[in-house]
């Protein structure tokens, strides 16, 4: 349960750090992101999703 707090609370800084620091550019991609073909949105989220787990079996097996 504590991995999943660290992840949570890390994502939130992120994302808290992106609004605080760059207001402007977070509009802008959210723009590019719209406007973008469906399809490719989808495949962005996939391979983000792909990185993020990833990431996450190479912290277990560091031993994170």
């Amino acid at each position: 349960m504590s991995l999943v707090l660290l992840a949570l609370g890390s994502v939130l800084i992120f994302e808290g750090l992106v609004y605080a620091l760059a207001p402007s550019l977070l509009e802008r991609m959210l723009e590019v992101l719209r406007a973008m073909p469906e399809g490719a949105v989808r495949q962005i989220g996939a391979l983000v999703l792909v990185a993020g787990l990833i990431l996450v079996w190479a912290a277990f097996q560091i031993g994170v």
